[in-house]
């Protein structure tokens, strides 16, 4: 079964984008276009993962991320934040609110699907170790 990814984005085109790189690797995506449809759609899809956006209308995704670790059905969902916001400190303010990784926008889309695979590793204890003989 393909693992279920969540992308909370209101920009069209770079929902589009990683939506096609992401299915192309296989995976099975969510689109929700602000944090108030995408909070709702983490507790009734129940996405392997959410790669979210930190400038959203309503509530930003830096606030989504935080209630996301607070609840507990989704506490430990990786969450991959995709921005433009480049500076350190928007990079560490994400990573303290419980975002598992922090990416910049633009981005190749193999870079995207590079991180969404290391983080679903992570998450699933990675590859397990190879059986010892004898």
């Amino acid at each position: 079964m393909p693992k279920k990814i969540l992308i909370i984005e209101d920009d069209p085109a770079t929902s589009r984008l990683v939506e096609y790189s992401l299915r192309r690797e296989g995976f099975e995506v969510i689109i929700s276009a602000n944090g108030l449809e995408g909070l709702r759609r983490a507790h009734t899809d129940a996405p392997d993962l959410v790669i979210l956006d930190v400038m959203l209308p309503g509530i930003d995704g830096f606030e989504i991320c935080h209630r996301l670790r607070a609840e507990k059905d989704t506490a430990g969902m990786p969450i991959l934040m995709f921005s433009a916001k480049a500076q350190e400190i928007d990079r560490d303010t994400g990573l303290k609110v419980g975002a598992d990784d922090y990416l910049t926008k633009p981005s190749a889309p193999a870079e995207i699907v590079s991180h969404v695979q290391k983080l679903l590793e992570k998450k699933g204890g990675g590859k397990p170790a190879p059986e010892k003989i004898g």
